[in-house]
């Protein structure tokens, strides 16, 4: 949605409603990309209930497996805290093979994704929210996918990631990013049979989709707020566990930089723990983290002892 200064004679109040029935109108057209996302996931809830009439044990671990790989590396490591936020680097051989196991957990293309999580960081829980809860639960959590007309009109055009854009293997994705998942299904039918395809992929995307979900739409309703965001995200224990460390959804809003999200000892978040070996390795470099000042200025227990530490770092100075 392009934004400029415009003179309205019946004052801004009125133009700001004409511009939200606009968008209202927006949400009403669907294209054919999300008559293709619609058809996508009734298909992959379809393999969800089929599931239990084709379990094998061999299907069982291929879709925990693929889940750990798309899920962790893919779409936490690699599309959230390496590509949406430079929270550290990678070497580039590992930052492509890492953004292709992202590609297969279904969510859209790195360019895409990125775009959309940049976009809700620069509007979190605003009219120009790509899925805030403030448009209802179903709209955060889900139906917000099949409206790409609406959500282009709200924030724009996805000018927002031309570091990627910028790299023929990112155009490449995203030019051809549907056949990669079409090719992997075929190779796990070929492998396994209707077992694999279903529990690979039906069963597999589907419980993807919904842990990534949920941080959209759960962990902007209940929670705990130890940091003032100015948002509504929320630390969810619940969330923290089944969404690979995403649920501690306020300190990511806290500090967006930070590779590590559970920044306390007992906040599970296993890319973290992954990152940390890679670093280990030698393979990742300029990790972030958030500093204890950083964190004593946005605590909301700790604002007194923040404000005492500057004031002793300031008099230290001089």
């Amino acid at each position: 949605m392009a934004v400029e200064t415009v003179h309205y004679p019946k004052g801004v109040v009125q133009l700001q409603q004409m511009v939200k029935k606009e968008l209202a109108r927006s949400k009403t057209k669907w294209d054919f990309r999300d008559a293709v996302d619609l058809g996508l996931e009734i298909v992959e809830h379809i393999g969800v209930l089929a599931a239990p009439f084709y379990f094998t044990w061999g299907a069982f671990r291929v879709a925990v497996i693929l889940y750990l790989v798309t899920l962790h590396l893919g779409i936490s490591l690699s599309y959230h805290r390496n590509l949406s936020h430079k929270s550290f680097k990678l070497t580039k051989s590992l930052e492509y093979l890492f953004a292709y196991f992202g590609l297969h957990a279904a969510q859209g293309d790195p360019m895409f994704w990125v775009s959309i999580h940049r976009y809700h960081h620069q509007f979190t829980d605003t009219d120009r929210d790509p899925h805030s809860p403030i448009e209802g639960f179903w709209f955060s959590h889900m139906s917000w996918i099949f409206h790409h007309n609406y959500l282009k009109e709200k924030c724009g055009e996805p000018n927002n990631v031309m570091d990627l854009q910028k790299q023929a293997y990112y155009r490449f994705l995203r030019k051809t990013h549907l056949l990669h998942i079409v090719g992997l299904a075929l190779l796990l039918y070929v492998v396994g049979g209707l077992p694999h395809l279903i529990w690979g992929m039906g069963v597999r995307i589907a419980v993807g989709h919904h842990s990534t979900f949920v941080v959209n739409s759960v962990c902007h309703i209940w929670g705990s707020r130890p940091w003032n965001t100015k948002d509504l995200s929320k630390n969810n224990w619940v969330m923290g566990l089944l969404g690979h460390g995403e649920g501690w959804h306020n300190n990511h809003h806290a500090f967006e930089f930070s590779a590590r999200l559970g920044l306390e000892w007992w906040q599970l978040d296993v890319p973290w723990y992954i990152l940390k070996l890679l670093a280990y390795l030698g393979l990742a470099k300029d990790v972030k983290v958030p500093t204890e000042i950083q964190k004593l200025k946005l605590s909301f227990k700790n604002t007194t002892q923040f404000d005492q530490l500057e004031n002793s770092s300031t008099k230290s100075i001089y």
